[in-house]
């Protein structure tokens, strides 16, 4: 599989098969981006995955955001377990049926049942972590670190701007993602999502002291500036089921 085979990129979610099972409220998202080789991003997959490259490069995102709202089966929205501020670590890839995906690497949360959760039942690389977003002054600051090991850390200082992005070949490559991939007991699984098309806005990068890019394997990445730094307000997102 090539990416020229791969489904094209769409703005528009298609819609799912069949009834959601989950749903959550994504919100003030930050989204930085760096340019990476695809050698680096390929040992990273689940098995029959290839990296999904964009204007010759692979690509690796660090991205804070509030998730509140979460809901299973049609119930009413979790309170405090189903609200925190998480950080993740995202590549990239295609499968072999030219489905593109993210893959996590890592994602950082602040209630330990809802990592507890995601690990047992879609082998996501949750870690339990202090997570904390402070606005002020119309700057957001995302600060996470991880119980079990200070050492992994991360503080983004970040400034929305106005201007909106319409029509952007790379926002849409780097946003408009409508499944995820992970591999349970050895079987690489999709799984799919569908929200409204994401409001996104410029974005200023003022500060940013990370270690969780260099503990997924990008040495060095969080010492250069981003390729890309995008903000969106949010979107509710509902979850299929996987296949």
């Amino acid at each position: 599989m090539t990416n020229a085979e791969a489904y094209p990129i769409s703005a528009i979610a298609p819609p799912l098969a069949g009834r959601a099972v989950a749903s959550q409220r994504w919100s003030h998202l930050v989204f930085l981006h760096w340019r990476v080789d695809a050698a680096l991003v390929a040992p990273l997959l689940p098995e029959g995955l290839v990296p999904d490259d964009y204007d010759g490069s692979s690509w690796v995102g660090l991205i804070p955001f509030v998730l509140d709202r979460a809901t299973i089966l049609g119930s009413p929205p979790i309170p405090y377990f189903g609200s925190f501020v998480e950080v993740n670590v995202r590549l990239y890839a295609v499968d072999a049926k030219g489905r593109r995906g993210v893959v996590f690497v890592s994602l950082e949360a602040g209630r330990l049942a809802a990592v507890l959760a995601a690990r047992t039942l879609f082998a996501l690389p949750y870690m339990w972590s202090r997570t904390r977003l402070q606005v002020d002054s119309g700057r957001y600051r995302y600060t996470s670190t991880r119980h079990r090991d200070r050492s992994l850390h991360t503080d983004i200082v970040a400034r929305p701007g106005f201007d909106a992005v319409i029509d952007d070949p790379l926002a849409d490559f780097l946003t408009a993602r409508w499944a995820l991939f992970t591999s349970i007991r050895g079987r690489t699984i999709h799984l799919r999502n569908h929200h409204e098309p994401w409001p996104i806005y410029r974005a200023d990068l003022l500060s940013l002291d990370d270690t969780l890019l260099a503990a997924a394997g990008f040495v060095g990445l969080a010492d250069r500036s981003p390729d890309s730094v995008l903000y969106s307000p949010g979107v509710t997102t509902w979850f299929g089921r996987g296949h």
